[in-house]
């Protein structure tokens, strides 16, 4: 009975005996720990906020202000860019100071230089203005002159357009201040000032080279129609500006401004320099003078000392009047330029 109970109880010691060995061994089996990583800390760097700046607005142009020839003040908001010009002196310094291509509109007898016959004319200023042809134009400016009536003046201001008018120039001063004064009005002060300075020093070099020289009497001829009583150039005039500084001594100082001089007075005070002005529309030549009867005793029709001036030089006050000074001095002192 015993021997049958160990037999029974045999394969239940073996089995929990392997149970045993199964669970030591599973206990001596190290255990791998799972690697546990650190979470990594997001920082969020929020977007600095740059500031916008308000965009800067233009500053508004400085007005021009400037006083014409006539005495009155005249504004611009901004230089002019449509130019209409009631003179050929006018038209002349425009080109000049390189202010041509803003010129819309000349007056007939604007003939200089060669492209400013291919601006549209807005016909004679002589007499009442095409104010017409002058608003058809659009412009911003009308540029007058000494040789426009105030009426004229008057009839373009009624019709709301600005209008600024050179005033003629007494000496080279009065006229380098044109020039400026237009390069203003322009948005050209820089090429003026270039302008005025290369024609300063061809002034000064002469005007120092006639210095020391003796004076010369001089006769300028303005128009001879009546050859018993032409007309001549006195005192305020450029025409007596220039014979002094070109070394001269002008016959008919005493006479203000233009006037007649007899042609007994001529052969009187005895000019041993005559010069007249020369034009299409003058028919006075060199030989002609000389066969005018009671001219032949006058020193400078008797010496051969007459001379023709291309009267555009002398008779508008722009920037061509220091080649009339030029060419004056050398008329009257030649044996300077030997």
């Amino acid at each position: 009975k015993s021997k049958n109970i160990m037999s029974k109880a045999l394969p239940v010691l073996l089995l929990l005996l392997v149970l045993i060995l199964a669970g030591c061994k599973s206990a001596a089996t190290p255990t791998v720990e799972p690697i546990v990583e650190e979470a990594t800390e997001i920082v969020v760097i929020e977007p600095t906020e740059i500031p916008t700046e308000e965009p800067t607005a233009e500053p508004a142009a400085t007005p021009i202000v400037l006083v014409d020839g006539a005495g009155r003040e005249v504004t611009l908001a901004e230089p002019a860019q449509r130019i209409v010009s009631l003179a050929p002196s006018n038209v002349e310094i425009l080109f000049a100071i390189g202010a041509g291509e803003q010129v819309v509109g000349r007056d007939d007898n604007s003939d200089y230089p060669e492209d400013a016959l291919e601006i549209t004319s807005i016909g004679s200023t002589w007499g009442a203005l095409n104010t017409e042809a002058i608003v058809d134009l659009e412009p911003d400016l009308v540029l007058a002159a000494g040789i426009n009536t105030p009426e004229q003046v008057q009839a373009i201001e009624d019709l709301a357009i600005t209008v600024f008018v050179i005033g003629n120039p007494a000496d080279f001063e009065g006229m380098y201040d044109n020039l400026e004064i237009v390069g203003i009005l322009t948005g050209h002060q820089d090429d003026a000032e270039a302008l005025v300075e290369g024609l300063t020093e061809r002034v000064d070099a002469l005007t120092e080279k006639m210095a020391d020289a003796e004076p010369v009497t001089v006769y300028f001829e303005v128009d001879a129609t009546d050859q018993n009583a032409p007309w001549t150039a006195g005192t305020g005039t450029f025409q007596d500006y220039i014979i002094s500084l070109s070394g001269g001594e002008n016959i008919a100082s005493d006479i203000e401004n233009w006037g007649q001089i007899s042609l007994e007075d001529l052969v009187e005070r005895d000019p041993e320099v005559m010069i007249f002005g020369h034009a299409p529309y003058v028919p006075t030549t060199v030989e002609s003078v000389g066969e005018r009867p009671g001219w032949a005793s006058i020193a400078a029709v008797a010496n051969g000392k007459v001379y023709s001036l291309e009267t555009n030089w002398i008779d508008r006050p722009g920037p061509r009047l220091v080649e009339a000074f030029e060419a004056m001095t050398k008329m009257i002192h030649p044996e300077l330029f030997e």
